[in-house]
């Protein structure tokens, strides 16, 4: 195995190509999309050789392996990859053993049960083996059996919103954004049985072996991204005199960092960390403690 000579800055070596991680990622979808720009924001772009490839690196330390989302916990959980990032429905539909190592917060849905606006209202009226629909059998027959339920499932790939008209099955589980499907088809919600996000797994133990170094530091940089996100870094020179106000109007994350400014006569300078929503609002704020000099910035990562 080649290594190089020399530590890299962040006290990792790089793997040559037979010891990368290998990271499997969705190959399709908003998952995939939203996947690739948390990774290129964290610095890992993938080297794609063509626009078909089920393969890529990922920096010095990881290759990307392109997958259907659902196949990943399988992948992952049978050592066919080190790591992968899928929807975390999908994990718990899988009931393979994988470690869920951080959420990342995107692509938030729910899973839930549905009927047709003519039907019953409440789950509890539905009548023990009622047919379901579903491509999540796992998880719907948990949800029922929990409440001492029994049910029938109808197994379906995709579509499930038609099964109740078709009079193939009674009620529908499935995953919704914001439900407006479900109302084009005439369907209403009865119950959420589950939210999920896309999450980053491991193969049970990785953090603890030869690879911990690099799961640990991989994991760090999406959540110094994740972090981040909606956040903006204000800086502004503040009247000394109005420092006992500027706390109320820069809380930041610790409050503000104030900092002599060379030749700034009585002002000085206050840095801080602030939701990008209050933007706005806190500009004028600090117009009102004569702030001069305000310059707000983007934040690309946020470490604690």
């Amino acid at each position: 195995m080649h290594q190089d000579s020399e530590p890299r800055p962040n006290g990792a070596r790089a793997r040559g190509a037979e010891s990368r991680l290998r990271l499997a990622l969705p190959n399709k979808g908003r998952l995939a999309t939203a996947a690739l720009d948390l990774l290129e924001r964290a610095g890992l772009e993938p080297q794609m050789v063509g626009d078909r490839a089920l393969r890529a690196d990922l920096g010095e330390d990881f290759t990307a392996l392109f997958v259907r989302p659902r196949d990943i916990p399988e992948f992952v959980a049978d050592g066919a990859a080190d790591l992968g990032i899928t929807g975390s429905d999908l994990v718990a539909e899988s009931g393979r053993p994988v470690e869920v190592l951080l959420p990342l917060g995107f692509g938030r849905c729910r899973l839930v049960l549905a009927g047709r606006d003519d039907g019953v209202a409440d789950p509890a009226d539905l009548p023990d083996g009622v047919r379901i629909a579903t491509s999540f059998p796992r998880a719907a027959e948990r949800w029922f059996t929990e409440r001492g339920r029994s049910i029938t499932l109808v197994p379906v790939s995709g579509a499930a919103e038609i099964a109740p008209h078709l009079g193939v099955a009674d009620v529908i589980v499935d995953l919704v954004t914001t439900g407006s499907t479900l109302k084009m088809n005439g369907l209403r919600e009865l119950a959420t049985i589950a939210a999920s996000e896309a999450v980053l797994i491991g193969r049970p133990g990785i953090e603890e072996g030869d690879a911990g170094l690099s799961v640990r530091q991989l994991s760090a940089a999406l959540e110094s991204v994740l972090r981040a996100n909606g956040k903006r870094y204000l800086m502004a020179n503040v009247p000394r005199s109005a420092l006992s106000e500027l706390k109320r109007v820069l809380p930041g994350l610790n409050g503000p960092t104030i900092v002599d400014v060379m030749n700034a006569g009585e002002h000085v300078a206050a840095h801080a960390v602030v939701d990008a929503t209050a933007v706005y609002r806190t500009i004028a704020a600090l117009k009102e403690l004569g702030a001069e000099g305000i310059l707000v910035t983007r934040i690309e990562r946020l470490m604690p």
